[in-house]
């Protein structure tokens, strides 16, 4: 069995697959690369995966499939996954060297133990497009470092502070026995994969390394504000996910921590989709945030109270055309402040 599986939904990724793929090639025998060619059809995603499985047969497997978005990629590399542990990686990313091999050095320590670690966490590195300095994401402050913890000895997470795909490695047979499976043809599904298995996680450990390097700021990019705005109904159907799960797993209220950071991150996603819909100023995607509030209200009164009366919650329903311009230029500076988009 190989220690980690890492795939790469690739969809059109010629122009930058190889440097992700040559990144993870130092991991080495220890780890199985699955280059999962999610239909591409416009450039040579499928010649270049084809061409590294060639090359290295022990290591690189190249898997073709017809296109069902990023969320059927990372699916179908659960489901051929033969590694311990699973890290997806995008095709336009990459990951540091140094921290690879501690993150590889790190996993090993706990493969022949008898209680297995469900998760792993370590930091990323927006590298974003013109910005003379990168900012990292970590989480030093939230979590105990270098040992073993459990949800009760998570600290407090600031707000837009969160455990992204980027920053976390699953064990494998987790991923399988959670039941995860992501809806296809539909965009920022990570925040589904980043939520759901959540509640199956009880062992986990923080690597306090800079591993992965989140590259953003293609115009084509799916996180580019324009595209989310064009893109809302997706985000708005993993929004309504997000709660349908929360509603459907009543027993989570019984972990405290593990209940707080998984509501504060279900408010972080409605008030993206809510402020989404705030930027487009159409009437129609004004009705849909009201439609969005009375969907988690009818889900769950006491969760929508919940969200509802915080800070989000009450800038997000200031009356009228002021209170919207408010709203988006508190969005404005929260993209200054946290460098996203």
């Amino acid at each position: 069995m190989k220690l980690l599986t890492v795939a790469i939904p690739c969809y059109n990724s010629e122009g930058y697959m190889a440097k992700c793929i040559e990144s993870l090639l130092a991991g080495g025998e220890e780890v199985e690369i699955l280059i999962v060619d999610d239909g591409s059809f416009k450039d040579n995603t499928a010649k270049i995966a084809d061409e590294y499985a060639e090359k290295y047969p022990t290591i690189v497997k190249a898997i073709h499939k017809e296109n069902g978005g990023h969320g059927s990629a990372v699916n179908t590399g659960i489901d051929h996954a033969t590694g311990l542990y699973f890290k997806v990686v995008d095709s336009d990313d990459w990951v540091k060297k140094s921290a690879y091999l501690k993150i590889l050095e790190t996993l090993r320590e706990f493969s022949d133990e008898e209680e297995p670690l469900d998760m792993l966490v370590s930091n990323f590195v927006y590298d974003k497009v013109g910005a003379t300095k990168k900012k990292v994401m970590q989480y030093r402050n939230s979590l105990p470092t270098d040992r073993v913890f459990t949800w009760e000895e998570c600290g407090h997470f600031a707000k837009g502070h969160y455990i992204l795909m980027h920053s976390v490695i699953f064990r494998t047979q987790l991923l399988k026995d959670c039941g995860l499976r992501l809806p296809e043809h539909t965009f920022y599904v990570d925040n589904l994969y980043v939520f759901e298995p959540l509640p199956f996680v009880h062992r986990m450990y923080y690597l306090d390394v800079n591993f992965y390097r989140y590259y953003i700021g293609r115009e084509d990019q799916s996180v580019n504000e324009s595209v989310m705005i064009s893109r809302v109904d997706q985000q708005i159907r993993v929004n309504k996910l997000m709660i349908d799960y929360m509603v459907s797993h009543p027993e989570i209220r019984g972990h405290k921590r593990l209940w707080q950071y998984m509501r504060n991150y279900l408010e972080i996603i409605q008030a993206v989709s809510s402020i989404l819909l705030i930027r487009s100023g159409t009437e129609e995607n004004l009705a849909k945030k009201v439609e969005l509030w009375d969907y988690l209200k009818a889900k769950d009164k006491r969760l929508y109270c919940s969200i509802r009366r915080g800070a989000f919650g009450i800038f997000l329903h200031l009356p009228g055309k002021p209170g919207r311009d408010f709203c988006v230029w508190f969005y404005h500076i929260c993209q200054k402040v946290f460098k996203f988009n």
